[in-house]
């Protein structure tokens, strides 16, 4: 048995306006989550251009977030161990190349220390022998949350030592390192001796289309509803 032109119509009607709750519903879902972002931004700006504050210490690693603590400014001190660095594949304003983390070796913790972007030919060690500080330094820059879920589409090899994110754990684990803070510090643009590596790169920028979306949800929303309009009304 076939089912009649109204029973067909009025499917029809409801899923349409089914289809506008949702639009409805996720555009105002986008707007929340644009005010999120804007305040997001305003706090990383804050905590990024402030006084720089002491790393912090394991008794304070179980309450960092990346909500609360990413990019928040510090300074820490210790021994850098350079036969230890890892190079982590990056792109940044200079093209194609490395991030060199190396473990400076605090009093009571370790931390990677992201000293800045190589190019490939300066990937070997001796090619930048005299950027590598012996004795104690103090290294200020942005705390930077671990990254363990690996590069866009490449994930961790550390057997083959190929590295596409930051990934604390991974590195502290195939360095042999131990009392390691949960988070990396990215130096600041202070110059190395020998030009390399480079610091100050950090790229602090949020994607912000929520409006976008929440406009186009909307749009979408107005459509179903006038669809439906149309629909009911037709003979």
């Amino acid at each position: 048995m076939t089912r009649s032109r109204p029973a067909a119509r009025v499917v029809l009607v409801a899923s349409l306006l089914a289809l506008a709750l949702v639009g409805f519903g996720l555009s105002a879902w986008q707007i929340q989550r644009r005010a999120w972002k804007h305040a997001l931004i305003e706090a990383v700006d804050s905590r990024s251009t402030a006084a720089s504050v002491a790393a912090p210490g394991p008794s304070e690693w179980p309450r960092i977030t990346q909500e609360r603590d990413a990019y928040r400014r510090v300074t820490f001190t210790g021994r850098f161990v350079h036969d230890r660095e890892t190079l982590v594949q990056a792109v940044t304003e200079r093209g194609g190349g490395y991030w060199v983390l190396t473990p400076l070796v605090g009093e009571r913790f370790t931390v990677l220390v992201n000293r800045g972007f190589v190019p490939p030919e300066r990937r070997d060690p001796a090619t930048r022998a005299a950027g590598n500080p012996t004795g104690n330094v103090t290294i200020t820059g942005l705390l930077r949350i671990t990254e363990p879920d690996g590069g866009f589409l490449r994930a961790n090899d550390p057997g083959a030592n190929r590295w596409y994110s930051r990934d604390i754990a991974a590195i502290a684990s195939a360095r042999g390192l131990t009392r390691i803070a949960p988070y990396f510090i990215d130096a600041d643009a202070a110059p190395n001796s020998g030009g390399y590596p480079v610091g100050g790169l950090t790229v602090i920028r949020f994607s912000d289309n929520h409006l976008v979306y929440a406009l186009t949800w909307l749009a979408l929303a107005l459509g179903c509803l006038w669809g439906a309009k149309l629909v009911w009304q037709r003979r």
